[in-house]
Formats: structure tokens, C-alpha cells, sequence
């Protein structure tokens, strides 16, 4: 885009956060700057910050106001679904809540027994790609389960097991806490399959007795409360749209 039209490329990373308007020339100069995978070091260009796509350092920078990027602390019961037509308590009531109603894509699934990291966004794109599992984006999940536990049980699960619809596997598997007949685990893995964690721990005789999505990718949970919402970081957007490829 040239001309009057558009706005000025460094005006756009200024108001996106990246940089003042002066940082971001230095940033353009240095060739640190891509808009629509070319990089840029013209100070006079301009760009409509509703379409075009612009990386800084490699990383997607989000100038659309429009697109939503939000973090929910799915409670345990609730449904991770827009709506219920038996009126059950499900994310939809939330969104409508405390986001305005917005149409918004929850990202992959948890079900209703599962506590946990959930993301929304509006960006249709983004939200298939999370859930492809070409892209291998991690999830983090911590579960509790019960003693003993056999020395071999991580060896086990990084080996995969095998399930109804074929065997599945952990990248990582460590043990957190123990607390008497208690012991809390941390498993990553990049499957999306229906109840993978619940199923995989399940065969190994080991069923869950409870679960909490911690991360997916490097988007954490934190000290969130249940039930509420937070707008994801530039830094936490940025890993999300790199680890898909946008």
C-alpha cells in the first residue's frame, strides 16, 4: 500500500505495542521488520493494519483491534462448548458475560470433569492450526493419581500405549508432588485426541482423579483464577501464530 492510503508502518508498531515510533524506524532500518514476508526499510510505506501480516524479529505482531486473544480458567463441570441446549453451565456463558458476546472459537476441547487452560480467539485460522495436530503445538496437563507408582510408568508412557484408536505417547512425563496415597504428575504431549490423558493413564492402571490443563504451547495458566477470562500477552500471542507457521 502506497500513497496517502493506509497507515504508517512505524504509527502501527508504535500503537501494537512493539516500539515507539522512533524504536520501530531503528527496528525498520535494521531490517528487523516484514510486511507480508517482505522485509521493510522504507520509513515512508504504509500498510492497512487490518490486513496485512507483520513480523518483527520473526514473530507475528497482531494490529487488527478487531481479533481476540483470551485465556480461560475452565472450572470443572463446565462444558467447553458456546451453548447447551439443555442449559447447562458451558464456556458460552462466559464469553457472553464478561467478552461482549463475541464470536469467538474455544481452541480444542476439555471435557466437562477437566479443569484447565482453555483458549478463545476470533481468528479462525489461528484456531484450526492449534488444533491440527501436523503443527504439534504441546499441552502441558498436570493429573493426580494414586500410589504406588512403578518406577517404569514414565518409560511406559513415552513409549506410548496402545488405545481403541491406535497407540498414543508423551513427549515428557516427570512426578511433581507426593503426598500420601496422593501423587500429582506433569505430562506434554501434542495429541488432540478425545480424552487422550484421561485414557492413556487409564491403560497404564492408573486412572486420573483429577486433571488441570496447565499450558499450550508456551500460553500458561499461571495463577488464573477458575472462571475467569484474561487477554493473552503480545509475547504470548506472537509464540502461538510462530508455532503454527502465521
Amino acid at each position: 500500500m502506497s500513497g496517502s492510503e493506509g497507515v504508517r508502518l512505524q504509527k502501527v508498531l508504535a500503537e501494537a505495542g512493539v516500539a515507539s515510533r522512533r524504536q520501530a524506524e531503528i527496528l525498520m532500518r535494521d531490517g528487523r521488520v516484514a510486511v507480508d514476508g517482505k522485509v521493510v526499510k522504507e520509513m515512508g510505506i504504509r500498510v492497512d493494519p487490518d490486513t496485512a501480516v507483520i513480523h518483527v524479529d520473526g514473530s507475528r505482531i497482531v494490529t487488527d483491534t478487531e481479533t481476540v486473544h483470551l485465556a480461560l480458567n475452565k472450572p470443572e463441570g463446565m462444558l467447553s462448548t458456546m451453548w447447551d441446549d439443555q442449559g447447562r453451565r458451558c464456556v458460552g456463558d462466559i464469553v457472553l458475560e464478561k467478552a461482549e458476546g463475541q464470536r469467538l472459537f474455544h481452541v480444542g476441547r476439555l471435557d466437562a470433569a477437566t479443569e484447565g487452560l482453555l483458549l478463545l480467539t476470533n481468528d479462525g485460522e489461528l484456531a484450526n492450526r492449534l488444533m491440527h495436530p501436523s503443527y504439534e503445538v504441546p499441552k502441558t496437563y498436570l493429573a493426580e493419581i494414586r500410589t504406588p507408582i512403578p518406577k517404569d510408568l514414565g518409560r511406559q508412557l513415552r513409549a506410548g500405549v496402545e488405545l481403541d484408536d491406535g497407540p498414543a505417547a508423551v513427549d515428557s512425563f516427570k512426578v511433581i508432588d507426593r503426598s500420601g496415597a496422593r501423587v500429582m504428575v506433569e505430562l506434554v504431549l501434542h495429541e488432540g485426541r478425545k480424552h487422550i490423558v484421561r485414557r492413556m493413564l487409564e491403560a497404564v492402571d492408573k486412572p486420573v482423579q483429577r486433571l488441570v490443563r496447565t499450558a499450550v504451547g508456551d500460553v500458561r495458566l499461571g495463577e488464573q483464577r477458575p472462571g475467569t477470562l484474561r487477554k493473552l500477552g503480545r509475547d504470548e500471542v506472537a509464540s502461538l501464530y510462530q508455532a503454527v507457521g502465521l
